[in-house]
């Protein structure tokens, strides 16, 4: 009778803790991602042929591609009998998504690295795609699109489901004993917090955070031999992410992004008639005083609201951007200052 309390106890504190998640929390599918659960890049080097005139000139590479293919057809050619426009070398590109199989179909993208005007109208001859440890994953062929018909962006197309993969991309969840997730933004906070949410939610100390940005999530007895479905559990978690404060301006457009936990301690600015004060001694406010601008706000006060008071004066997006640069020189921005 007692462990059955214990529990109701137990799913009650639990019921009342994700009450409490803010509205800001994240799920965990979406701050961070498993380890081995990942895009693998292919490239390649093909021929498109085709072509209306505009593919490479005088490429020597262009020319023995072309006899080399050929000759597998049982045509034996030297390379300086081939001399053709209608033909351009190319390099294809594509991802791998996670947990290919062999069969399905992947979009390509081809680029050009010769002298080719156009590879509009042309058609990729098949070509095999390596990954990074030079085994063949995908072979591409077929009729390319170049979007826009632009000649400054026509030696480039892409092909959707212009591959098809040729081997699975195995990775065996069953049987893990251990997973690890990896923090997209690295952070010390979210980490920990994401390790005591796990652990709430599976009732006992499951996960630990590594560092920054890793959790280590231990398989329990429970879950043993079912690995996706413990990885649906805590994938579906959410987690209230934090975050440096920071504020990223963008010089060129004018564009100010401010973190919510930014603050400014208390700080004087004069930038030609504006006057910008930060003491504590008045509650927030702005006013043209003889011809001067004058914005007093309190001590610990958002940069959000420094920018609000800024603004009811008239500050260009200009000034605004070297008032901040001055008050994060000065020391009284707390928080990170990232000119873009």
């Amino acid at each position: 009778m007692t462990s059955w309390r214990a529990f109701i106890l137990l799913q009650v504190f639990v019921m009342a803790i994700a009450a409490a998640i803010s509205a800001q929390a994240a799920r965990v599918k979406d701050i961070a991602n498993v380890r081995g659960v990942r895009d693998n890049q292919l490239v390649g080097y093909g021929i498109v042929v085709g072509l209306k005139g505009t593919g490479d000139s005088k490429n020597e590479f262009t020319n023995k591609s072309v006899a080399r293919m050929l000759d597998k057809f049982g045509m034996k050619l030297d390379e300086k009998d081939v001399a053709s426009k209608n033909v351009a070398a190319v390099l294809v590109t594509a991802n791998l998504p996670p947990f290919a199989r062999a069969g399905n179909k992947i979009d390509i993208t081809v680029n050009a690295i010769g002298d080719a005007g156009s590879l509009m109208g042309g058609t990729l001859v098949q070509t095999p795609l390596r990954a990074a440890d030079q085994q063949i994953y995908a072979v591409a062929q077929g009729a390319i699109l170049v979007g826009g018909g632009a000649e400054a962006h026509a030696t480039a197309g892409r092909m959707p489901n212009g591959a098809i993969i040729e081997r699975d991309v195995a990775e065996d969840f069953t049987q893990r004993k251990m997973f690890r997730l990896t923090l997209h933004n690295p952070d010390f906070t979210t980490a920990a917090r994401l390790a005591k949410r796990v652990n709430l939610d599976l009732a006992g100390k499951y996960a630990t955070a590594k560092d920054a940005g890793t959790v280590d999530v231990v398989v329990p007895f429970s879950y043993e031999g079912r690995g996706v479905e413990l990885l649906a559990a805590i994938e579906s978690l959410e987690v209230t992410p934090d975050a440096r404060a920071k504020v990223i301006v963008n010089e060129k457009t004018g564009t100010v992004v401010i973190g919510d936990s930014v603050r400014i301690n208390r700080v004087a600015v004069s930038h030609g008639d504006l006057s910008v004060r930060v003491d504590g001694t008045a509650k927030g406010k702005s006013k043209d005083q003889g011809g001067d601008k004058v914005a007093v706000l309190d001590t610990g006060t958002s940069v959000g609201d420094l920018v609000k008071a800024l603004n009811t004066l008239g500050v260009s997006p200009k000034d605004l951007i070297t008032i901040l640069q001055n008050i994060k020189a000065a020391g009284a921005l707390q928080g990170e200052l990232e000119i873009l």
